[in-house]
């Protein structure tokens, strides 16, 4: 069964960076696609970042590309999410996602494992 743990989030100002990590077992090989999503009180989950298995070829939100950077490192089982000038709106709910092989890479539908989230405040 596959399991993701994520953690790192925290209360910030504007401004600010953090780093998410997703931890990722149960996966007997590298053959997965991950992301981010989030989800802000009263909005629709949103598609933060997505990275395909091998970690090469990456994908970002509108809202997002330019500021957070995505990375998978296989070696490690590990997803991280670097979140660089954070803004109040970026405040939210994230969420890991995998799924084996391929999928709609910025759809929710794409994923069918999901960690608890981890909670992102950003203060003005």
């Amino acid at each position: 069964q596959v399991q993701l743990v994520e953690s790192g989030g925290g209360l910030v100002e504007a401004g600010s960076s953090l780093r998410l990590s997703c931890a990722v077992s149960g996966l007997n090989s590298n053959n997965y696609q991950m992301a981010w999503f989030r989800q802000a009180p009263g909005k629709e989950r949103e598609f933060v970042a997505g990275v395909e298995w091998s970690g090469r070829y990456k994908y970002y939100g509108d809202s997002v590309k330019g500021r957070f950077t995505i990375s998978k490192d296989n070696a490690k089982n590990l997803v991280a999410l670097q979140l660089n000038s954070l803004k109040p709106e970026d405040t939210a709910v994230y969420n890991c996602a995998a799924t084996v092989g391929y999928g709609h890479i910025k759809a929710v539908s794409g994923y069918n494992s999901w960690g608890q989230g981890t909670q992102v405040t950003v203060s003005s």
